[in-house]
């Protein structure tokens, strides 16, 4: 598989290793029952402030291998952007870009090197917090497509490729002065592991409107293909069926199968009138349907045919028509047409999504900018802000009822706006983690977050149709007609709108559109949230234990390393016991203001039997031999024993 390189590269393709690990320091909570409750609310929804590559690593210890959602939003890098690039790696070519701003590539010709080096231990980290059946969804434009593909496939491995959406972000072509108009983003798709599959979408009023039951069925029904490929794999499913009403023998089409074997489909006929099997001695009628030779055809495979004499059965077949319902298998046409088969409404699964998202489903960007300008009174804070119904689509495909989603580029905070919308709409219990690097985390990020749960006051737009003319060719001619009557309703409705717009062709129609203005309060959504800023490393830089960390802290990240699982169990009594996993006992012997020693007095402090023991303390009096007696496993606590 061909490997990009870059500057920089080598230095930062295990950087998120060296990242030392930071806690994560509760500011304040935000709930819907009282504001003024700061307290942390233990939701499990999060907002973190603070550089992402440093909030992933710290988010690690608990939610490796946890998330099942990830969408993120980074700089496309388009030369417009200004963004920073922070990340402190030790190597002369890449120091020099701390703190520079990424400008025009004109201007700086490492743009795109700067850009790889930020993202990649970035994307290494969301992968290591990505659960095993989860997906990330990355936007992005044409600028960086490419090298995000290639780091992708590093990353994630290229077999776990899903696709490349493209979402249409506007809701009609720029008139562009140069070059192709850009209508659509990229949407990179990668699961956890090879063959991800989505879910499907909930069926519309238009596919369903597809089903009926015209024979009185108990349930609705549409017309289906009675055939199934492969004839030649599947010799016992071609066979002949004999036609209750016309005596005709019916067989699948050449290179194909009934659907089912013939007990089945014997079942199904006598339905219409009485059947039996019969050797109707027609290998060659079926060699030819199965596109093969006559001595390779499959011998002694039966037909279905009518039982008794055709005028018989034709009665028979003609009152089941006029009384209802019909067999599973029908015949079309009153009956003297071709066979058909039914596929119930109650037995299809809902629609499949492909790799084009148009905006009239998901949403565009002038959707996204009303929707900010609406929450932060009339002004957007972002130029590029994604709308929540794309979110709200990324949610119904690949979430369910409980889901953690993670978004470490949250700007604006549209993936949480979209994740409370989602659980008032579904009944669900989705999570959010947010990450955001800039000043904004709380004023913007955190800010759209709470109205979204308390409501706001909005400027509310409605849009009607007051004319729509459908051109066809026949009526071609008539445009400066259809124009005037078009003028004649915007003079006649002028008063009524606060704003109409000039006639346009849209969707083959010359249409008007007015538009209502109203102040209206939008409800708040059921939810909360816990503010959180980087806090203490919890290792110092000479390696020894940061011992300002609170040591609930300590604990979890000890037990994380040791078994790379959350620490769920909650301290009893001042215990010493972590947890109990896979047949060994995690101990964490520490004491802040003195040094602890493992001793045969101090075993007191197994509280609970396993197979094996890990314990942690400053020292140990029990000698080597004793240990693997006793299954004991001693961990020195790396701290500065000077001070005591």
């Amino acid at each position: 598989m061909p490997i990009l390189n870059w500057i920089g590269k080598d230095k930062v393709v295990n950087l998120y290793l060296d990242v030392p690990f930071y806690t994560l320091e509760h500011k304040y909570g935000f709930r819907t029952e009282d504001e003024t409750d700061t307290s942390e609310t233990h939701s499990g929804n999060m907002i973190i402030h603070g550089d992402n590559l440093v909030a992933l690593k710290a988010l690690l210890p608990e939610y490796e291998g946890r998330v099942n959602c990830i969408y993120i939003d980074p700089p496309y890098n388009t030369g417009e952007e200004k963004w920073v690039y922070n990340d402190n790696v030790n190597d002369p070519h890449i120091k020099k870009w701390l703190g520079e701003v990424v400008g025009k590539e004109g201007e700086d010709l490492s743009r795109h090197d700067k850009w790889l080096c930020m993202m990649y231990p970035r994307l290494a980290l969301l992968q290591r917090l990505l659960h095993s059946q989860g997906a990330i969804f990355i936007s992005i434009d044409d600028n960086e497509y490419t090298n995000l593909k290639a780091i992708c496939d590093e990353i994630f491995g290229k077999n776990c490729f899903v696709a490349n959406i493209s979402w249409q972000r506007a809701y009609s072509t720029r008139n562009d002065k140069d070059g192709i108009p850009i209508e659509a983003e990229h949407l990179l798709v990668y699961g956890k592991e090879p063959k991800w599959q989505p879910k499907k979408l909930e069926r519309t009023e238009e596919m369903n409107s597809k089903y009926g039951n015209p024979d009185n069925d108990i349930n609705l029904w549409r017309s289906d293909n009675s055939y199934a490929t492969g004839g030649a794999d599947h010799q016992g499913m071609v066979y002949a069926v004999q036609h209750p009403f016309t005596g005709e023998l019916l067989y699948p089409v050449v290179n194909n199968h009934w659907r089912y074997g013939q007990k089945d489909m014997l079942n199904i006929m006598n339905g219409w009138c009485e059947y039996e099997l019969r050797d109707l001695h027609d290998e060659g009628r079926r060699a030819e349907v199965c596109g093969i030779s006559l001595e390779n055809v499959r011998k002694g495979v039966l037909g279905i045919v009518l039982k008794e004499d055709l005028e018989t059965s034709r009665n028979k077949a003609q009152q089941v028509y006029e009384k209802g319902p019909w067999p599973k298998y029908y015949f079309t046409k009153g009956g003297y047409g071709g066979i058909a088969r039914k596929t119930y409404l109650n037995q299809v699964e809902g629609r499949l999504i492909s790799n084009l998202w148009k905006q009239a489903e998901v949403g565009h960007t002038d959707e996204a900018k009303k929707e900010l300008k609406e929450i932060f009174g009339g002004k957007s804070p972002f130029d590029t802000p994604k709308p929540t119904r794309l979110i709200e689509r990324i949610l119904d495909i690949a979430t369910d009822e409980n889901s953690i989603i993670l978004d470490s580029f949250a700007g604006s905070g549209t993936t949480a706006h979209a994740i409370l919308l989602a659980n008032l709409k579904k009944h669900s219990h989705k999570k959010f983690i947010l990450v955001e690097l800039m000043d904004y985390a709380d004023t913007t990020t955190a800010y759209r977050v709470k109205k979204a749960i308390t409501g706001y006051q909005a400027t509310m737009k409605h849009e009607e149709e007051i004319y729509n003319k459908k051109l066809t060719i026949k009526n071609l001619s008539k445009v400066d007609t259809f124009l005037k009557e078009a003028e004649v309703v915007i003079e006649r409705e002028k008063d009524s709108y606060a704003e109409i717009s000039k006639p346009k062709l849209v969707d083959n129609c010359i249409k008007v559109i007015a538009t209502r203005v109203s102040d209206g309060f939008v409800e708040g959504l059921p939810g909360s949230f816990d503010y959180f800023e980087l806090g203490l490393p919890l290792f110092k830089e000479d390696g020894n234990l940061n011992e300002e960390v609170d040591e609930e802290n300590i604990r979890h990240y000890i037990y994380y390393t040791e078994t790379k699982q959350p620490l769920t169990r909650k301290r009893e009594n001042n215990s010493y016991l972590l947890n109990t996993f896979n047949g060994t006992g995690y101990y964490f012997y520490y004491e802040k203001d003195r040094l602890t020693n493992l001793s045969l007095e101090d075993l007191s402090i197994v509280t609970e039997k396993a197979e094996q023991y890990i314990i942690y303390a400053d020292t140990c009096t029990i000698d080597e031999q004793t240990r693997a007696k006793l299954n004991i496993i001693f961990k020195k606590i790396p701290r500065d024993i000077r001070r005591f």
